[in-house]
């Protein structure tokens, strides 16, 4: 983990041009596990047809486990010709327990690696799927696809845009490689029906958007996730191996639990849930759109006083067409915005599992409003995990991908720079530069 220098990073960074006043937002990040761009990698080797996919789990805390067991339950149930062959963590308890779990499931236990290195060593894996911390995401995915393994990465893509552009210049270089980030409700039609009307100029010009996440978490968002006794750094646990690229400090069980609640390691509602929303509402639009250009946001700590990172955020993006979208987040309250594009001559309505097209008034006698019926998919995930398994196959390049989570990623890390340091940002897509105005 220690082969690039600081002056590496620091002239990666300045040529990305995002060097001034992002550590009053965020710490540099150290040499030691800055993600190398653009590297070429020894390239894939895909499912033979009929073949077992066979796939790696790297991170097997609360989501990674979950992947677990339900890519397990999938190929049980037959929906899947897949075996999870490798988990890695630093944490032996968490690794032993999901491979302990995937046995039930699928018959054979995986194996178990502390370090994720010797998992991407392996030649007999065809992809990996990627469920760590934040601040590990881009090391973890670049890694995979120089090994020429397809990734499934979890959201939010990066911690940070510099890392953001580092693993899209690593998949820019290695097209061969599927790389899917796990944004599950990109995979909900009503999205890809919305996408074809506004590409149809059904809507007129798309000018404003507006979509949400917000629950209302009493005892704080992220508490939930429990803390063992058990863990025991330097016997079972890795804790130097866990910061990475962050500055050494203490044990920290609260830190290592709920890190979703910590600025170093995480944009908490912003990475973490809206993403969700932001993803698939810019996919329909992307086409009209365009680059995000411009974020101004802002964060409180309305009930949640101990978390770091804010309880209620507000966000307002502004693309190269001048669409503006309006999001907001919340841990304080569950009533969220109507999901909702506007266009100048009609509406899409998004709320339900249906498509909703209604004229605007001053055109309610040239376009008629309709409903397009959109299909139960169940559970979204698990559509998202059998999509991977499925362009792994057909080699097809997935919906949630790389270029469209950079996108997203400019504005998580635009509207977090602008609630530290409050004031709007812009971002211009020819340079790759961030700028704040």
């Amino acid at each position: 983990m220690h082969d690039h220098t600081p002056e590496t990073r620091r002239s990666f960074l300045i040529k990305a041009g995002l060097l001034a006043g992002a550590a009053a937002v965020m710490p540099a990040m150290p040499a030691s596990a800055a993600p190398r761009p653009g590297k070429r990698g020894k390239g894939p080797t895909p499912p033979k047809p009929g073949e077992t996919i066979r796939i790696g789990i790297i991170g097997t805390g609360g989501m990674g486990t979950g992947h677990c067991n339900n890519i397990a339950a999938l190929a049980a149930d037959g929906q899947c010709d897949v075996a999870i062959v490798a988990v890695a963590d630093v944490c032996d308890i968490r690794s032993n327990n999901a491979a302990d779990q995937i046995k039930s499931k699928q018959g054979t236990r995986p194996d178990v690696y502390r370090d994720y290195r010797e998992l991407l060593a392996r030649d007999d894996i065809h992809g990996v799927l990627i469920a760590s911390p934040e601040h590990w995401h881009a090391k973890h995915a670049i890694d995979a696809i120089v090994a020429g393994k397809d990734i499934y990465s979890e959201k939010p893509m990066t911690l940070d845009l510099p890392s953001a552009l580092a693993l899209r210049e690593t998949a820019r270089a290695n097209p061969d490689i599927i790389c899917q980030i796990g944004t599950q409700k990109i995979m909900l039609p009503k999205y890809r029906r919305a996408k074809e009307l506004i590409d149809n100029g059904e809507i007129g010009t798309p000018v404003f958007s507006q979509t949400s996440y917000c629950r209302n978490t009493p005892d704080g968002e992220w508490n939930y996730y429990g803390i063992d006794p058990n863990w025991q750094p330097g016997v079972n646990l890795d804790w130097d191996a866990w910061l990475g690229d962050k500055p050494r400090r203490p044990w920290d069980p609260k830190l290592y639990a709920r890190w979703r609640r910590y600025r170093d390691f995480s944009t908490g509602i912003i990475g973490d849930l809206l993403v969700h929303e932001i993803t698939p509402m810019y996919m329909s639009l992307e086409n009209a759109v365009g680059w995000p250009v411009r974020v101004a946001a802002t964060g409180s700590h309305m009930i949640d006083k101990e978390m770091e990172n804010h309880d209620l955020v507000n966000l307002e993006i502004q693309y190269e067409s001048g669409h503006q979208m309006v999001v907001a987040g919340a841990t304080c309250n569950e009533v969220g915005l109507e999901n909702l594009i506007r266009g100048n001559k009609a509406n899409i309505y998004l709320n339900s599992r249906h498509c909703d097209l209604r004229p605007t008034r001053p055109y309610s006698d040239e376009i008629d409003p309709k409903r397009i019926e959109c299909p139960d998919i169940g559970n979204d995930q698990d559509q998202l995990r059998l999509n991977w398994f499925r362009v792994m196959r057909s080699r097809e390049e997935p919906d949630s991908n790389i270029e469209r989570g950079t996108r997203v990623m400019v504005i998580v890390d635009l509207a977090t720079r602008s609630m530290w340091t409050g004031k709007a940002w812009a971002f211009d897509h020819e340079t790759m530069t961030a700028r704040p105005i």
